[in-house]
């Protein structure tokens, strides 16, 4: 039998270049595609703010039939699109005056809801000390937010401070996630969490208003 004879490799065609090879998309391209695909969306600053103020409500409700870790868990979800909104704000340019009301308003209310219903199991367990200084740390949370928009309208930038809203955010959170009766070990966290939350954020508001002094001294001389 005859050998088959390998049949010659076929020639490109002329004038008809060869087909390339993608090349795989890197990771600055992907961001920058998923960039513009959000940008391109019908979703809005306000939508991410509103979705993190549903969270913390949904946060509160579960801090307050003690299921402290879901509580934690909603809270932190929540927190983190918080941050979001602003973020995405600035890098759609979808941003508008309202929208930064809206957000610096519903960061308010969602760390006092949270705390809220964390003072509210505090005070069924008739522990009126730890009740108390939930108290202190909305009170003293909500004036270190206070400071900051005081000083910005009289033009002194205010951002000093240790207990800024992200490390308040880590605290309460350490606190939920770890309180007694959650999923994770025996801990009991979340008192000593309220203690420190409320201490830093005091040192905060004199830190505050001590930098705002001595800004406006220093425009004065």
């Amino acid at each position: 039998m005859a050998p088959r004879l390998k049949a010659p490799p076929r020639r490109a065609r002329r004038g008809v270049p060869r087909a390339r090879p993608r090349a795989p998309i890197g990771s600055g391209e992907r961001r920058e595609l998923v960039r513009n695909r959000l940008v391109e969306s019908r979703l809005t600053p306000n939508a991410i703010s509103l979705t993190g103020f549903a969270l913390n409500l949904l946060a509160a409700v579960l801090v307050w039939e003690r299921l402290f870790f879901l509580g934690g868990v909603a809270f932190i979800v929540g927190s983190v699109m918080d941050t979001l909104d602003g973020r995405y704000s600035r890098m759609s340019g979808k941003g508008t005056p309202f929208g930064a009301f809206l957000d610096s308003t519903l960061d308010r209310i969602e760390e006092g809801i949270v705390l809220t219903a964390v003072a509210g199991n505090f005070a069924l367990t008739g522990n009126r000390v730890a009740a108390a200084a939930v108290v202190v740390a909305v009170l003293s949370s909500l004036m270190v937010s206070y400071t900051r928009a005081r000083a910005e309208a009289l033009g002194v930038e205010c951002k000093v401070g240790i207990a800024t809203r992200p490390v308040r955010v880590v605290i309460l959170s350490i606190g939920l996630i770890f309180a007694r009766g959650s999923w994770i070990g025996d801990f009991s966290l979340l008192q000593p969490a309220v203690y420190v939350l409320a201490a830093l954020s005091l040192i905060t508001v004199a830190q505050r208003i001590w930098h705002v002094r001595s800004e406006l001294n220093e425009s004065s001389v």
